[in-house]
């Protein structure tokens, strides 16, 4: 994830555009940090996703086949 300093400006930001408005340069930096965030979470989320197993209630493992074959890959390298 990103530093919390970075999280912290990122707040201040959408706080100031919220209540006034922000200048052309603080909205460039509002977008280059949101899109830092976003990059940030989305690869998060996706090797979170990526190592799930999913089990039903009888135990049995009901992981989709995609998820499977990622997960086979990464353990042969």
């Amino acid at each position: 994830m990103l530093s919390k300093d970075k999280m912290s400006r990122i707040n201040e930001l959408a706080r100031k555009a919220k209540n006034g408005g922000l200048t052309d340069e603080e909205a460039k930096e509002q977008s280059k940090l949101r899109s830092e965030y976003l990059q940030a979470f989305r690869s998060s989320m996706k090797q979170t996703i990526e190592n799930v197993r999913v089990f039903d209630p009888d135990g049995n493992d009901v992981t989709p086949e995609k998820i499977k074959l990622i997960q086979m890959k990464r353990k042969m390298h």
